[in-house]
Order: structure tokens, then sequence, then C-alpha cells
């Protein structure tokens, strides 16, 4: 049974989406303030957090970048409608992936399962390699010349897809697909956002050049060493 932390102000909200996904299968514990939401979310008691931007006191990108500073636990960003710079922010500080409010319950069960999936281990993949990038699927585990490359579920999953087919173009709609468990949104950067996150912590190759290049129009292509 997953276990998701709802940190929310909202108690009604709360309550309803955690009757909700208590019933989808799901442990559900919630926090209504940012300062209980953090300790909740290092606690090490979850397996994902659901997190609202719009918060009293510490809002919810503060929380955000003080549960990053310490863990790499998913964490799903409830973010006004048409909020594009709350999300690009979000994202930019590590966040999983963001959903608009309001929202039914079945997308946010829906994102949250995608999430969960791809943070799962899959035992029977072997090691992938190009050069000194290492990657251990089962392990969710990535390395660059011996160098452990902190990365969040999303980053890794785009990153393992950009592995798989390095040397190739890969469109944005297929990462989505692949990389992040959802189809791609008209007007969604995600994608985007995530991929400038993995060039920076990838840094450069010895010739100066990019891991990952951009194909105007088309996605993104991991270059060989």
């Amino acid at each position: 049974m997953a276990r998701v932390l709802l940190i929310d102000d909202d108690i009604e909200l709360s309550e309803m989406l955690r009757d909700y996904l208590c019933h989808d299968g799901f442990a559900v514990a919630v926090a209504n303030d940012g300062e209980s939401g953090i300790a909740a979310a290092l606690a090490g008691n979850c397996d994902l957090a659901v997190l609202d931007v719009m918060m009293p006191g510490i809002n919810g990108i503060e929380v955000l970048r003080r549960i990053r500073s310490q863990s790499r636990l998913p964490v799903l960003m409830l973010t006004a409608r048409g909020d594009e710079l709350d999300r690009i922010l979000g994202l930019e500080l590590g966040a999983d992936d963001y959903v608009a409010k309001p929202c039914t319950p079945r997308e946010l069960v829906a994102r949250i399962r995608a999430i969960l999936r791809r943070a799962q281990p899959d035992p029977g993949a072997s090691i992938l390699t190009s050069g000194t990038l290492s990657l251990w699927p089962e392990r969710r585990h990535a390395e660059l010349a011996g160098r452990v490359l902190e990365l969040t579920s999303a980053e890794f999953g785009l990153l393992e897809v950009l592995l798989r087919n390095i040397g190739r173009v890969v469109g944005k709609a297929e990462l989505s697909e692949t990389g992040l468990g959802r189809p791609l949104a008209r007007f969604d950067r995600s994608v985007d956002v995530h991929i400038s996150a993995i060039r920076q912590k990838l840094g450069g190759h010895t010739d100066g050049r990019s891991w990952i290049q951009t194909v105007r129009s088309v996605g993104y292509q991991l270059v060989r060493e």
C-alpha cells in the first residue's frame, strides 16, 4: 500500500482527498501547514507528497525547497489554474509533476500512480552506459564519471529514456509519455524544465558540448562522448 502525504491548509479539501485516496487503496497522512508538512515529509514514512503551493505562513514553494534540500521524496504540486510561474518554479526546484486546481480526484490519483510507477525500481533492467555516464534502473541510481547524480524521479525517468535512445532525437510527446508517465498537454513545459535541470547536473562533455542537444520544434537528443 503506497503512503501519500497531503500538505494543504484547506482542511475540508484535505479530508475529501484523503477519503478518496483511501478508497483507492492508499494510506494517507495529512499536514495542514508548512512546518508540519516538512517534518512529515522528512520523517521517511511516506512514498509521495502532494503539496499545495498556496498556503499561509510557509508557502508550498518554500516547503518544497526545504524538502529538496534533504530528500528526493517524489512531490506532486497543486497549483492555481493558469499560474505558470508557480509551476515552472516548482519544477525547477525539483517537483516531479503538478496538477492545476481545481482538479478531479480521479486526475490526482492518475498523476500519483504515474509518479509512483516511474519511481519503482525495475528488477529486470540492466545497467545503461554511455562513456562515463551510467544508470542503474533497478536502483534508480545514476553516476557520471563516478560522481553520483542527485536526480528526482522525473529527471531520472527522462534521462533513462534519452540514454536508451542515445543518438536519436526523442520527441517531447514520447518523453512525456515514457519518462513522465502521462500524455503531453498543450502548453505543458514540464519536459523542458526537467531537461534544463538534467543539463545542469550533467555539465558538459570534455570538448564543451552539452550532453543533451535541443532539436528545435522536435525534441531532445543525448549525444555520445
